[in-house]
Order: C-alpha cells, then sequence, then structure tokens
C-alpha cells in the first residue's frame, strides 16, 4: 500500500487507504516509540491519523501511519485541526519533545499568531510554571474543548512495560544495590517536583540529576563529572505519573550512552517503564557488561538486610 501525496492538506502531509473503522489518533515527537505503536495499532486494525511535530517526529511514520501531517509545536490550532480533519476523536502521545525549544530564539513571535498557543503558554501555563505535568495537562484540556481526548499510549501496546526482575546477567553489586537506594529515593522526590526522572550516583552521592537536558544529557554530564566510573543511574516514574505522557522510556542509545559513560548499572521500575527493542537492549547491556535491573518501590525502599 504505497503513500499518495494529498494536494489539499500541508504539503508534508500524506495519506493512505484508511486500514480500519475506528480512527486513533497519534502525536509523534522523536524516537522509536511513535513508530511502535503505529505498528501496534495497525495490528489491531485501526486507522492512525498521525501529526508528527516538526523537527521531531521520525519520517518513516508516513509509510506506517493512513496519514501524516507535519506541524510545529508552536501551532496547536493546526495540530487539532488535522486530527478533526482525518476523524481522529481520541488520541495518544508518543516519543519525546525535547523542552530545550522553549527556549528557542523568537519562540514568541512563532506563537503569537496561534490564539490557542498564546491561551496555552502566555495565560495557561506560564501563569503557573513551566513543569512538563503543567505544561502538557494544559494542553489536554484545550484539545478537550474541541472534543478531543487523550489516552495512554500503552493501552495499545502494555508489551513495552518492563516487567519485575534482574535482566541481564549481572547482578548489581552489594554497594551498587546500596546506590541504587540511595538514587532511587532522590530520583523519586525529583519527580514529584517534576525536574527529571533521571539520578546518577556513585558511593551514594548524587552525581548529576535529570532536568531539561533529558536522560541522556544527564548521562553525559555524569561521565564527564565521574570520570573514574562505575556510577548507576537510577530512572523512575514519577509518584503522580500520568501514563498518558512523559512515560519513563530507555532503549538501545541509552546502554551505549552508559557505556560511554563509563556507568555500570541502570536501576529502572517495573512496570512503569518502557524498554524500546527490549530483546536488543538486554544484549547489548550483557555484551558491554551493564546490570540493568527493573526494580518496585517496595523492595528498593525496604531496609537492607
Amino acid at each position: 500500500m504505497s503513500a499518495t501525496l494529498n494536494a489539499r492538506s500541508h504539503p508534508t502531509a500524506v495519506s493512505m487507504e484508511p486500514s480500519g473503522s475506528r480512527v486513533v489518533g497519534l502525536l509523534a515527537g522523536s524516537g522509536r516509540f511513535p513508530i511502535l505503536f503505529a505498528e501496534a495499532a495497525r495490528r489491531q486494525g485501526l486507522s492512525v491519523a498521525c501529526v508528527g511535530i516538526k523537527g521531531e517526529a521520525p519520517e518513516v511514520l508516513a509509510e506506517l501511519c493512513d496519514s501524516f501531517d507535519v506541524v510545529p509545536v508552536t501551532t496547536p490550532t493546526r495540530i487539532i485541526g488535522a486530527f478533526k480533519r482525518r476523524g481522529a476523536r481520541e488520541l495518544v502521545m508518543a516519543g519525546k519533545v525535547h523542552k530545550t525549544a522553549m527556549y528557542t530564539p523568537f519562540l514568541f513571535w512563532h506563537a503569537i499568531s496561534d490564539p490557542r498557543a498564546v491561551r496555552i503558554w502566555f495565560y495557561g501555563a506560564l501563569r503557573r510554571n513551566k513543569k512538563d505535568d503543567t505544561i502538557l495537562l494544559t494542553v489536554i484540556d484545550e484539545f478537550a474543548k474541541d472534543g478531543l481526548s487523550f489516552r495512554s499510549a500503552l493501552d495499545f501496546c502494555p508489551e513495552l512495560l518492563v516487567n519485575h526482575g534482574v535482566l541481564s546477567r549481572r547482578r548489581p553489586s552489594r554497594s551498587e544495590l546500596d546506590d541504587i537506594r540511595f538514587g532511587w529515593e532522590l530520583a523519586k522526590e525529583m519527580g514529584r517536583l517534576d525536574v527529571g526522572q533521571s539520578v546518577a550516583v556513585k558511593d551514594c552521592a548524587a552525581i548529576a540529576v535529570e532536568a531539561i537536558e533529558g536522560t541522556d544529557r544527564c548521562i553525559e554530564r555524569a561521565g564527564q563529572l565521574c570520570r573514574s566510573g562505575g556510577w548507576s543511574l537510577v530512572k523512575v516514574a514519577k509518584p503522580q505519573q500520568d501514563m498518558r505522557f512523559d512515560v519513563p522510556t530507555i532503549g538501545i542509545s541509552t546502554i551505549e550512552n552508559l557505556h560511554k559513560a563509563g556507568a555500570r548499572v541502570l536501576a529502572i521500575e517495573a512496570g512503569k517503564t518502557i524498554v524500546i527493542d527490549q530483546p536488543e537492549v538486554i544484549a547489548l547491556a550483557d555484551r558491554l557488561g551493564i546490570a540493568l535491573v527493573a526494580l518496585d518501590g517496595a523492595e528498593v525502599e525496604a531496609p537492607a538486610a
């Protein structure tokens, strides 16, 4: 089934024959997550109407989705219009939209032409703060005014959530488990404050805390600050995690970056973390000697034996 340009749409819009009667909208950022969601939705016989964030969404989505519109993140009116035009009323978010875009030069002038952007950014989120949850919940509320509701992408592909257990061949040492417990408490507090989800730790000292830069840059910074290596990264869900967006995610690049930065352990939260391409991730962790564990709060927060 080949993709064809739709002359009535945005120049970067692509349409294909519908694959099913039920249409689900995909608001796509970067990475593999939106690709895996689109594949899972089509396996379930759903039509996928994708609106990709310009500069973020993978181009391959044009081949996987029944329609593909590329729209700047600063134009929510166009995003909403694209979903309504495609008949999507039920939406999911998948993929990363880099928050550093907030500080793009002349952002105000890009956004001011869209009344909804002004309402979301300058009268909604800005009045309180620019935390991830504040911004995204404001966006969700704005979409709801047009009858568009968001669901968790994991309702369609729950197999992406990691199960509990030691995933790698190598198990964390006793001192590494101490670091995981220490980092877990810090990461949960950072999540509660909606600052970030990852903390780099060695010898029960915080080396780096994720904020606006994202996990990969946090890992890079930890490697620069801890030249001796042998540190651990703890990545958890927020205590108040809304599974419709910002679910902690790791993939092959996470393991590669950890190895490059000298890390020896990655601890993630079971049942609340997405592992993209899990068999390949585990195989790479084994090859590089990184201990990969998926834990739950009860066991981590319990006193050490």
